[in-house]
């Protein structure tokens, strides 16, 4: 073949693409030497890549593995709720205190009629704000053993080496108040009958205020327990001492003191009325219109009464008591009733305390006897509730008492 076709295949028959695969002869040239610099620097680089991939992996704690990372935020914990403690209940004081009241609703609520100078006068019409006024006043417990001696039946009340007299010791002590100043009116309440009844007695505790005197008849039972109580809610106690009447039919029960009885005999009776409990001011008579009346009889039951430092209460139901009397020439202390409560009727025992009221504006001071029946009981409760807003002090019957002569003053006699 010849012409340019002939050189076109020559051209496509030399080319590489054209070469049987492996057959073409291998070339051998002179071999190619690498410089020493050129091998430093290759060295180099491969040991610091070396080096790289061991810190990464020394970062990696999963060793190559693949991994996800979830990022986890911190929330700061909530704080608990505060829980107040739970705190013991305190007595309601604001909330318990009564709503506003006119003058004539405060009268009609203490169930009193309030006799007014000139022509009787209208109810103030100006308003009146109950306020509860409560005291936590102790009394000295009892018995304290500078004023007890032994007796024939029991401990028996005795006059303290120092002139110390149980008719102080035990006695309901006064609070100094403004509304207490002096010229203000009082009056003294004794409820008697007390410990004959155990109910009615606990009611009489409870209900009346503690500046009103509770009387105790020596027969009731568990006494001493009955007593205990009343001190506690700040009642001081007197001893009602069963004295002959002048009724056949009444017999209060056995030691009564009779005025057919030796000095001896009534004496004996009287201490074992005097032990059947402690922590009394003085003594009280019990029914005893003839024993009372009776000189010779009396006068060393006062006298006695006197040296024990007690103070006597005349009730008031006998108009011929030599109480009074007697006890400036015996030296005992003495506190006279002026008005006796002894109705059941409602209104009778209003207008009885009235009157005592009244006694206690004209004289400025008045003291009431009451049997311990339970509508009394209640009455009293409600016209001692508001005594203090008509200008009256409710006080104790000790605070009353004359007061006897001391010891030294006796040894001077």
């Amino acid at each position: 073949m010849q012409g340019p076709d002939q050189d076109e295949f020559d051209s496509l028959s030399s080319s590489p693409l054209h070469a049987p695969l492996g057959l073409e002869p291998r070339r051998r040239g002179p071999p190619s030497h690498l410089s020493a610099r050129q091998l430093v620097v290759g060295a180099s680089v491969v040991a610091v890549a070396g080096i790289a991939v061991l810190i990464w992996r020394g970062k990696d704690s999963m060793g190559g593995e693949p991994y996800a990372v979830a990022r986890i935020e911190r929330v700061a914990p909530e704080k608990p709720a505060i829980v107040a403690a739970p705190v013991a209940s305190a007595p309601d004081v604001t909330g318990s205190i009564p709503p506003r009241a006119s003058g004539a609703e405060v009268e009609a609520a203490a169930g009193v009629k309030v006799t007014r100078g000139g022509d009787g006068g209208e109810v103030p019409a100006g308003l009146i704000i109950q306020v509860p006024k409560t005291f936590d006043i102790q009394l000295t417990p009892a018995p304290d053993r500078r004023l007890v001696e032994k007796g024939p039946y029991g401990p028996l009340p005795k006059m303290g080496a120092d002139g110390t007299r149980a008719a102080d010791i035990y006695a309901r002590p006064l609070i100094s108040r403004t509304d207490a100043r002096s010229g203000t009116p009082r009056v003294a309440l004794m409820v008697g009958g007390m410990g004959l009844n155990i109910t009615l007695t606990r009611e009489a505790i409870n209900q009346l205020p503690g500046a009103v005197t509770l009387g105790f008849a020596p027969y009731g039972s568990d006494l001493d327990t009955l007593v205990a109580e009343a001190r506690s809610a700040g009642h001081e106690v007197i001893l009602q001492s069963p004295m002959e009447s002048f009724g056949e039919s009444d017999d209060p029960g056995p030691f009564v003191l009779k005025t057919s009885q030796e000095k001896a005999q009534i004496l004996d009776n009287l201490y074992w009325q005097m032990s059947r409990f402690q922590g009394y001011v003085g003594i009280a008579g019990f029914l005893g219109g003839r024993f009372t009346a009776s000189e010779p009889a009396f006068t060393p039951v006062l006298r006695d009464i006197g040296a024990r430092g007690l103070l006597y209460l005349d009730d008031g139901s006998s108009p011929r008591s030599l109480a009074r009397s007697l006890s400036q020439t015996t030296n005992t202390s003495f506190v006279g009733a002026d008005v006796l409560v002894e109705s059941r009727n409602g209104e009778e025992i209003d207008a009885a305390l009235t009157r005592l009221e009244s006694l206690a504006r004209d004289k400025g001071v008045a003291v009431g006897t009451a049997n311990g029946l339970p509508v009394i009981i209640e009455r009293i409760a409600r016209f001692t509730r508001t005594l203090e807003n008509r200008g009256i002090t409710l006080v104790p019957v000790s605070a009353l008492a004359t007061r006897a002569p001391s010891v030294s003053s006796r040894a001077r006699r």
